[in-house]
């Protein structure tokens, strides 16, 4: 028992990183109905910036993450406005296979300028493991769970209560109805890929406190991908909470059935879910939205 309850635990504090990546995800896609594949590359890149920071000027972690945060959605208001609104009008297809190219570059100009080794994040935490139960847990990752919860409780006040919330889902939900009540789409773009490299931001901050900066850091977002699927695309709070499934069918598969069964656990859980639910647990369907 204590061994199951150890690989929930920190399948738990894994699966709050894979959330805030895949709410990224969800976050882009419901308000522009464009996948982005850079969002891994982006999150790396947000964390090598945290890592130049803590290294200048000595933040600790708030100080740190608050500004890496904001960096982040400078980064991401600038990929939106220089690659992404040109692309308005042009195929869906046209506008992944641009998130695709950026994220080849994002990860070549990565090992260009900090190089291939990795590094670690000091960001002032204590390293000592702290116990709970029969699983231990690094500060970063109790960190993480007080972040999760502030960030959830934070969108979802500004989704239910703030004027550009309520447009934001509006344009979500019929983006020609949008524009008829004079929403400016192009801003609600914007802001989707804002608030999305800021989720980037915290989870690269976060793998980087625990795990080290390392430019193969990337792969975290491809692992993340299927939390966002089970959760449904459209749906940023599913995508929260399918990171934590995630997290735990990782640990719990690789605990009871074998080594390399973390890699593959998420996306066979995916295709489960998906041939019983095909917009995932908390997605609705293209005819409920419309």
């Amino acid at each position: 028992m204590d061994y199951f309850l150890q690989l929930v635990i920190s399948g738990i504090a894994v699966g709050l990183v894979y959330g805030f990546i895949g709410m990224g995800f969800a976050m882009i896609y419901r308000a522009t109905g464009v996948v982005n594949f850079a969002q891994g590359e982006l999150m790396m890149l947000v964390s090598y910036i945290a890592f130049t920071l803590a290294g200048t000027f000595q933040f600790g972690f708030w100080p740190m993450l608050a500004a890496t945060v904001a960096a982040s959605v400078l980064i991401g208001l600038l990929i939106e406005v220089l690659l992404i609104r040109p692309m308005l009008g042009q195929p869906v297809f046209s506008t992944v296979m641009v998130t695709i190219g950026l994220a080849v570059i994002l990860r070549s100009v990565v090992v260009l300028i900090w190089g291939a080794d990795p590094m670690p994040l000091n960001a002032g935490l204590p390293t000592e493991v702290i116990k709970i139960g029969p699983a231990g847990l690094y500060p970063a990752q109790l960190y993480a769970v007080g972040l999760m919860a502030a960030v959830l409780l934070g969108l979802w006040t500004f989704f239910r209560y703030s004027r550009v919330g309520i447009a934001m889902r509006a344009t979500a939900n019929v983006q020609t109805a949008a524009l008829l009540m004079g929403i400016n789409v192009k801003r609600i773009f914007a802001l989707s890929w804002a608030l999305s490299a800021g989720l980037a931001a915290i989870a690269g901050v976060l793998i980087g406190v625990i795990y080290d900066v390392n430019p193969g850091m990337w792969t975290t977002g491809l692992r993340s991908f299927p939390a966002v699927i089970l959760g449904g695309l459209d749906s940023v709070f599913g995508a929260a909470l399918g990171g934590i499934l995630i997290g735990m069918v990782e640990n719990l598969s690789e605990g009871y059935i074998g080594r390399g069964m973390k890699e593959i656990a998420g996306f066979v859980l995916i295709l489960v879910v998906l041939m019983v639910r095909p917009y995932g647990l908390f997605g609705k369907p293209d005819i409920e939205r419309v």
